[in-house]
């Protein structure tokens, strides 16, 4: 997994928790423990890419990959 994978993963985490967030105040509990989960899920994931980013790239690196993930994803 790379940078701008783990970047995706944590916007679709925010998305989710949000998601979450309207279905308790809507009273669906159900919709808002799936959207919780899955929001979980897709932090895992991203802290996971994070960890390995960590152990294999340099602060250099990592900065240039974080910029190119950012623009990445901003232009999607």
């Amino acid at each position: 997994m790379n940078l701008e994978e783990a970047a995706r993963q944590l916007k679709m985490a925010v998305h989710d928790a949000q998601v979450a967030f309207d279905c308790i105040g809507l009273g669906e509990l159900d919709r808002a423990q799936e959207h919780a989960i899955t929001a979980r899920a897709a932090v895992d994931a991203a802290e996971m890419g994070l960890r390995q980013a960590l152990a294999d790239m340099t602060p250099e690196e990592a900065a240039e990959a974080g910029d190119q993930a950012v623009k990445a994803l901003e232009d999607a």
